[in-house]
Formats: C-alpha cells, sequence, structure tokens
C-alpha cells in the first residue's frame, strides 16, 4: 500500500487492512462457484470460503502481534474463563454474510476489530468482490478506501438529507425490530428503507448514506466490533437500549444484545433513544 496508508494513527491498522483484503483473495475463488455450504451447530452456514479467510487472518494476526489473542468466529469454542484474562484481543469474522455470499451477493465482509477491555480500538470492515474497506476507531478518525492507493475520510450525517433513511436487515428481523420501524414512521415522517447485508449496514451510517440502524434482532460479538470501530471513528456511536455505550466483555454468550447505531451529535438523538425504551 502506498505511504498514505503509514500515516494510518494506529501502528497496526495499515497491516490489519491489507490482511483482511489478503483475507477476501482467499475468498473469491469461491464465489459463485457452487461451493459445498455446511451447517454449524447454531444453525448457521459455512463454507470453504469462511475456514480459509479464517486461516489467513489467525495466521497474519499472530504474527503481526504474537501478543494479542484471537477470537474468530470459526474457532469461538474459548472458555470464558480463558477469555476473561485478556486485556487486548481480535475480534474476527472471515465471512461476514456468508448467506449473501452463497447467494452470489457482493455483500459479503471480512471483520476484523482490536478490543481492548471491552471496547473496540479499531475495526476494518473490507469488501472481497470490489477491493473497497472502511476502517476507523474513536479518536482515530474514519476512512473509505476504493484500492490500495486511494484513502478518502468518511463521517456522518447530523441530518437527513431528504426522507429519514433507516437501515434494515434483508434477512433478520423480530417482533420488536418492526414495532420498533412503525414507530418510527410515525415519529420521523417520511421514511426510507436501506437494505444491505453484513456489516455494511454500519458502513452506510458511517459514510453518511444513512441515518439509523436499530437491531433488535439476534447478531453476534464478531458480526458488530469491526463495524462499530468504523462508525466511532465516523462520528458515531453504537448504543445500548439504555443509552450505555454498546461494549465487549467477556462473557459465557458471544451473543449481542439490541443495539442502536446513530450519529453521535444527531439532533433526533434522544427522540431514538426514548422511542427504543418504548418499544
Amino acid at each position: 500500500m502506498t505511504d498514505v496508508f503509514a500515516q494510518l494513527p494506529h501502528p497496526l491498522l495499515a497491516p490489519v487492512i491489507k490482511l483482511a483484503r489478503q483475507a477476501g483473495e482467499a475468498i473469491l475463488p469461491f464465489w459463485r462457484a457452487n461451493v459445498a455450504v455446511n451447517t454449524k451447530s447454531d444453525d448457521s452456514p459455512v463454507t470453504a470460503a469462511d475456514l480459509a479467510a479464517h486461516h489467513v487472518l489467525v495466521d497474519g494476526l499472530l504474527a503481526l502481534a504474537p501478543d494479542i489473542h484471537v477470537l474468530s468466529e470459526e474457532d469461538a469454542d474459548i472458555p470464558v474463563s480463558e477469555r476473561a484474562q485478556w486485556q487486548r484481543w481480535w475480534l474476527v469474522d472471515p465471512l461476514d454474510g456468508t448467506k449473501e455470499f452463497i447467494n452470489g451477493s457482493e455483500e459479503f465482509t471480512v471483520n476484523v476489530a482490536l478490543i481492548e477491555n471491552g471496547r473496540v480500538v479499531f475495526g476494518v470492515v473490507s469488501m472481497p468482490t470490489n477491493n473497497r474497506a472502511y476502517f476507523g476507531g474513536d479518536g482515530l478518525g474514519a476512512w473509505r478506501s476504493d484500492d490500495e492507493n486511494h484513502l478518502a475520510p468518511i463521517s456522518v450525517r447530523n441530518a437527513p438529507a431528504e426522507a429519514f433513511t433507516v437501515v434494515a436487515s434483508r434477512r433478520h428481523s423480530s417482533p420488536e425490530q418492526e414495532r420498533l420501524l412503525g414507530g418510527l414512521k410515525e415519529a420521523m415522517g417520511s421514511l426510507e428503507l436501506a437494505n444491505i447485508g453484513s456489516s455494511l449496514k454500519f458502513c452506510l451510517l458511517a459514510e453518511g448514506a444513512a441515518d439509523f440502524y436499530p437491531r433488535l434482532a439476534p447478531t453476534s460479538q464478531w458480526d458488530t466490533a469491526a463495524a462499530q470501530g468504523v462508525l466511532e471513528g465516523a462520528g458515531g456511536e453504537v448504543l445500548e437500549l439504555s443509552g450505555e455505550v454498546f461494549t465487549y466483555p467477556p462473557r459465557e454468550s458471544l451473543l449481542n444484545s439490541f443495539f442502536l447505531a446513530l450519529p453521535a451529535k444527531a439532533q433526533w438523538r434522544e427522540k431514538m433513544l426514548a422511542l427504543a425504551r418504548s418499544n
């Protein structure tokens, strides 16, 4: 990568961007190639592409920083008693959006986040099909890169451009989510839904292409951490429904609680929090 990447404000950020892109290169030979699909114990799909990217990332991250532990979706059976001793660790989803990948969509990503004491330091979200990457962290800034020679800062928008745009999952909803969307229509008037797969939902907010991403349906820690870093670097935040900052403590279950992703300085912030709490 060019020297501009070497000037990023965290010494591990540039090499992790490169590594995420390498993991994407390991995925692409399997894309739209009728790859075999297996089912894990939680009924989620896994393919040879997931495992190929997993090995690239784990080997690369351990070579980059041998003292930082790795928690990957494809190797997550690590006792909480062991994880509770970690101060810093990588939280990795080698292929986020496996169902999108299986169906031939481009909306799948490689996610890598550095976690320190439960908080996201920075995250990298890379799209294998077009080489685009989003990355950033709280206090560091956020950027979009369309290739190895391109780097552009990104930021959230604090007011809707036209209609209030809410990001929704194409595949995952819940009664709580549908009730909240109904309340949003009443509260905000004109409402537009943006459906997109994987952690790209956060990235739409981070680059100012959407306003709000409420998630009142299941996710896992590796689904969200990297993109949370991008959003926080771009001036956004991810909150529990209580309004507390969304964190990644070592606990038995690696499932997330419900959350709200939004611009930190949006004028409608308190309205959204009140609406979510009353849902």
